[in-house]
Order: C-alpha cells, then sequence, then structure tokens
C-alpha cells in the first residue's frame, strides 16, 4: 500500500499556528476539500518535521479573504482548485514570484505564465450522464439550452469550478455570448448542489439526467461503489465546456516563511503526490512521467480551448456576477 494512503489525515484547522517546538507552522489556505488532500498534507508534515495550519474553505472564498487581507495576510501558501481564484491573487500582486527549478517540475501549459503559481493536477469540465435515461449527447454546452433538457440538468453555481467555466466562457466567447447562455440556462430550470459530488450522485441514483461537473468526481464514485449507471462525456467542441483546470499553488509575497513554502509546493509536485493525485483523486498528474489513471483519456488527447490561465482571475468577479445577473444564484 502506498505510503501517502497510510498518513494519518489529522490537520490543525486554523489561520495560524505554531508547531509543538515553538516554532511558526506554515499556514496554507485550502480550497482543495480536505477529505481529498489531508493525506497529502499529513504525509509533508511526516516527512519534513514542518507543522501545518490549514484553513479550509472554497477558493474564490479565500481569493476573496486574500485580497481583503492584503499585505498582511498570514497566509503563506494559497492551494487552490482553480486558476481563476489564484489569478485573482496574482492579479493583485500579492504572490511572490516562483523559483524557477520549481516552475520547471510542472507543465507549463497548467501554470501561470509569469510564474506566481504553479500548476499541481488537472481535472476536465465533462457532462456526467445516465447511461439509462440519456439517449443522445449534447454536441457542446449550447445543446444544453434545448427545452428537451429542461429540468434535466444539474449544476453547482456557486463552485469555483462552475464560475472558471464562466470566466473562460467571458474570454473565449465574449460577455454578451455568456450571458446568453446563461440565460437560456436558466430559463430551462437546472437542478442546483453545492458541489460537484452531490451532482454526481443525484445522476447515478437517476434524479437527474446529466450534470456539469469535473470529471474525477464520478471515478471517486466508481472507487466507493464499484459500479454506477453514470458515464462522463468529454466535450470535443474545444469551448468552455471543455475546459481544463489546473489545480494550483502559489506563494504570498507577505510570507515570513518562504523556504517552508516551496518546500511544501515543491512536495505537492513530488512523485509521490503525484502519484497519489492519479490513484486516489483521479485526477490528471502534471509532472511529465507520471501516468494518469486508466480510466481516463490522455490529456494531451482532450479538445482544451487555448485560453491564457493567467488571465481567468481577472474575469472572476464579472463570470460571478453574470450567474447572479442570470438568476442562478
Amino acid at each position: 500500500m502506498p505510503r501517502l494512503l497510510t498518513a494519518i489525515a489529522v490537520l490543525a484547522v486554523a489561520l495560524v499556528g505554531c508547531g509543538d517546538d515553538g516554532t511558526e507552522a506554515l499556514t496554507v489556505y485550502s480550497g482543495r476539500s480536505e477529505t481529498l488532500v489531508a493525506p497529502l498534507i499529513a504525509q509533508f508534515e511526516e516527512e519534513t518535521g514542518i507543522q501545518v495550519a490549514v484553513r479550509y474553505a472554497g477558493s474564490t472564498e479565500l481569493a476573496a479573504t486574500i485580497l481583503e487581507e492584503g499585505g498582511n495576510s498570514p497566509a503563506d501558501v494559497f492551494f487552490a482548485q482553480d486558476p481563476a481564484s489564484l489569478g485573482a491573487v496574482s492579479g493583485a500582486g500579492l504572490f511572490d514570484r516562483l523559483a524557477a527549478e520549481t516552475l520547471e517540475l510542472s507543465r507549463p501549459d497548467f501554470s501561470d505564465g509569469e510564474g506566481s503559481w504553479v500548476g499541481i493536477s488537472g481535472r476536465a469540465r465533462v457532462l456526467v450522464y445516465s447511461t439509462e435515461s440519456v439517449t443522445e449527447l449534447p454536441m457542446d454546452r449550447d445543446d444544453l439550452l434545448d427545452a428537451a433538457w429542461k429540468g434535466r440538468i444539474g449544476i453547482a453555481p456557486g463552485n469555483g469550478s462552475f464560475l472558471s467555466f464562466v470566466a473562460a466562457s467571458i474570454l473565449l466567447d465574449g460577455e454578451n455570448a455568456t450571458r446568453a447562455w446563461l440565460e437560456g440556462l436558466a430559463a430551462n430550470d437546472p437542478v442546483r448542489f453545492d458541489g460537484n459530488s452531490a451532482i454526481v450522485a443525484a445522476v447515478d441514483s437517476g434524479e437527474i439526467d446529466v450534470g456539469l461537473v469535473n470529471h474525477y468526481y464520478l471515478l471517486r464514485l466508481l472507487d466507493e461503489k464499484g459500479s454506477s449507471t453514470a458515464a462522463n462525456h468529454f466535450f470535443d467542441a474545444g469551448g468552455a465546456a471543455a475546459l481544463v483546470m489546473p489545480a494550483g499553488a502559489g506563494m504570498l509575497a507577505s510570507s515570513n516563511n518562504k523556504d517552508a513554502a516551496t518546500e511544501f509546493i515543491e512536495f505537492l509536485l513530488s512523485s509521490d503526490a503525484q502519484a497519489y493525485y492519479a490513484s486516489e483523486t483521479f485526477e490528471y498528474p502534471l509532472v511529465p512521467g507520471i501516468a494518469a489513471s486508466d480510466a481516463l483519456p490522455p490529456l494531451d488527447s482532450l479538445d482544451a480551448p487555448e485560453i491564457d490561465l493567467g488571465e481567468l482571475g481577472a474575469a472572476l468577479d464579472r463570470a460571478t456576477e453574470l450567474v447572479s445577473e442570470a438568476g442562478l444564484l
């Protein structure tokens, strides 16, 4: 059994903290959920002796908190689930530039071009669907606006990944087209959920027919249950619905613990950690040479849109406004 799977995930959930020896703990703001990344953080503590104080919350919420705290933020590292949240912090000049040797560990096409944050793992946007009730799959997101899908679609409009998808739509298609699509979606009475896991469970149980989610939630359900009537549909239109988003991490410029922060980020890009993403969370590893799950199509085979991930943060606020104005929040 991999060492990472045997780690004891007992972490302090706090803004700041001190180690048992009185030294200041590394403070991480984590937009990744505790169930996903606590074993990794526990393993980092075990290997390095560095204690970590973690604040868990949504990535967009934590980005807003860091923006409010500014140069007085107690965070050393922001570990986010989406590039838009990272971009919002980067755009405000609150990240320190990462060292070249850190950036070189990950694929450059899934990291910030300016070096403010680095991609840790990849998640593709997909349509999860019921194989029992869906006989014709939509070719792209616009097909979901057809009246035939009324009341059959699950969404998590407040989720950071959904908002990143909307931000990507603004950059790719423009604000007017994005607004029109959101209004069309709202007119189809989608069923709203708090997160992707609930959407996948609802499709699996037959409560809804399809849902807009990240790919790995279904694979996690399959790992737990062994089987499902749900399947993932990867859009091949090269638009926002086919977005591949990295979870990533950046080091706060205000950090007084930068050596430990760098060590933590590099640990997330280690072969052990990357293998954990592949086998336990079913995300795409972003370090070359680490294979993804056999259940996934190769990352380079996906028809993801060409987009500057660093620009997503600038569109995040407007994306949130458009989702709200459409009546989806």
